[in-house]
């Protein structure tokens, strides 16, 4: 069904900074791209909720019945250090220091982001091309862009001319920056002495001697620029303009600017008609940090084998959590919140169960057309999952009313309140009915709560054969205590 003829979408478009009403390139048709992660250590639970953002956004646009085309890339290569044209390849570094070769460690974390995204119930994108496996089309788009003047050869190295593009065209359209500001902004940086320019940024970059990955060029073995994949992939893919670029709040520059940047001098038009960026994830309060401790990755907080959390948590209960919180806002990720979403996710799972056994009558005391309506138009206000929840629990209301005998439903109104509850529910917020899985996590911790208490007052009582007892029988079950100054708390095996 040709749904979108009777729906019409606002997106926020980062690139005018307003929500426009969407307007496919080809009607019935929309392509889509969105960069994916860099495949050098585990994913991140910030790339997570991208990810999942993109998911929805996916799942609606199907849902309405467009024939959409999703590409996902992985970086494999090119991506160095700070994001910057010096320092190390992050893959290379990490297939270093573990002496192992690049392409296993590419393997081993291309394999952990498929193993997540699944666990989140994340539909597989329509392509999933590689850096690498577009070696010839980004070499190809290098000498377009050294053709028309965008770009320089130094040593080996190429480099985009900043400059020579701001004369013609805005580096800075995206990001609302100016080059101005950028120049005197910029210091100069050991390395870098090959550009004309410190804002000149790597299409091409001649490999050092020690460097794994390399590939034969025109200008010498090297690798190509970061911001180069992309440009080539999207392009290959859904053609010289297409309709979604999509992508994490940090990416917006430089990355997705001299994406913009490539496309103009290379093809004379700006690739991409809506630019879409999801927010950041903090925890407590702050940015996600390895190096300050304030983290979890995904595997820590689904086993509840990490510090920071009360418990373990139900994929759909984290998935819920995410989809209560528009994809443009930050979300703050707390013990307090997800289990608040539990509690929120459970209620929502009983009363879809309880949409099974309600009794119809000769007429509806509510609108239930009006409502599923009121569920389009959240969608259609840039995807605003918030409302949509919202308008899932004034459902959730309906239900128990119905099911309570102070309201009505007749049985028309049942089969379609039925099929759009489904629809937005598991279709488009994609979750999954694991309810009793997630009654049965909280029962769990609350026995193991209770023996915690046993064995603090066993402990108290100076009862240490009670007390390791309880600590023994527990890990004999796959169950660990992790006693520290803030208390103790458990972890499942």
């Amino acid at each position: 069904m040709q749904l979108y003829k009777n729906q019409q979408i606002k997106v926020y478009n980062s690139l005018t900074g307003k929500k426009e009403t969407f307007q496919p390139i080809t009607e019935g048709y929309v392509g889509m791209y969105v960069c994916g992660p860099t495949v050098y250590s585990n994913v991140h639970l910030g790339n997570v909720r991208t990810f999942m953002s993109f998911d929805m956004v996916f799942r609606y646009l199907k849902h309405l019945g467009y024939k959409i085309r999703y590409v996902r890339n992985i970086t494999d290569a090119g991506h160095l250090e700070n994001d910057a044209d010096v320092g190390e390849d992050k893959i290379t570094k990490k297939a270093r220091l573990e002496e192992i070769e690049p392409m296993e460690i590419v393997q081993r974390y291309t394999v952990d982001f498929h193993n997540v995204i699944n666990t989140f119930n994340l539909l597989p994108p329509s392509i999933e091309p590689t850096a690498t496996g577009h070696i010839i089309e980004q070499i190809e788009l290098i000498s377009t862009i050294i053709d028309n003047g965008f770009a320089y050869e130094v040593n080996g190295s190429v480099y985009f001319d900043v400059h020579k593009y701001n004369e013609t065209n805005d580096y800075g359209i995206l990001s609302k920056r100016k080059l101005e500001d950028l120049i005197h902004n910029t210091r100069a940086l050991d390395g870098q002495s090959d550009k004309k320019n410190p804002q000149d940024f790597a299409l091409w970059k001649k490999a050092e001697p020690t460097h794994i990955m390399r590939w034969p060029s025109p200008w010498s073995d090297g690798f190509p620029g970061w911001h180069l994949e992309c440009t080539a992939m999207s392009t290959k893919y859904l053609g010289e303009q297409f309709d979604i670029h999509g992508g994490g709040m940090d990416l917006k520059f430089p990355h997705h600017e001299c994406e913009i940047a490539q496309n103009q001098a290379a093809k004379g038009k700006s690739p991409v008609n809506y630019w879409m960026h999801a927010n950041m994830l903090e925890l407590n309060g702050a940015r996600m940090s390895k190096s300050t401790g304030n983290y979890i990755n995904p595997a820590e907080l689904l086993s509840g084998k990490n510090d920071i959390m009360s418990k373990a948590y139900n994929p759909n209960v984290v998935r819920f959590f995410m989809m209560q919180s528009a994809y443009r806002s930050v979300l703050d990720l707390t013990d307090n919140g997800l289990l608040a979403s539990e509690k929120g996710f459970n209620r929502l799972m009983n009363a879809v169960d309880d949409l099974e056994k309600l009794k119809t009558s000769n007429t509806s005391s509510f609108d239930v057309k009006a409502w599923k309506q009121k569920c389009y138009d959240a969608m259609n206000d840039d995807f605003n999952t918030p409302i949509l929840i919202a308008n899932l629990f004034e459902a959730v209301n309906h239900i128990n009313a119905i099911k309570e005998g102070s309201a009505t439903i007749s049985k028309e109104d049942l089969e379609i309140f039925k099929s759009a509850i489904h629809t937005f529910v598991f279709d488009l917020l994609g979750l999954n009915n694991a309810k009793d899985t997630a009654e049965g996590t909280d029962k769990l911790s609350g026995a193991v709560q209770l023996l915690i208490k046993l064995r603090q007052e066993a402990r108290a009582n100076k009862d240490f054969a009670l007390s390791d007892k309880i600590r023994d029988e527990l890990a004999e079950v796959g169950i660990t205590l992790n006693d520290s100054r803030d208390g103790t708390t458990f972890s499942t095996n």
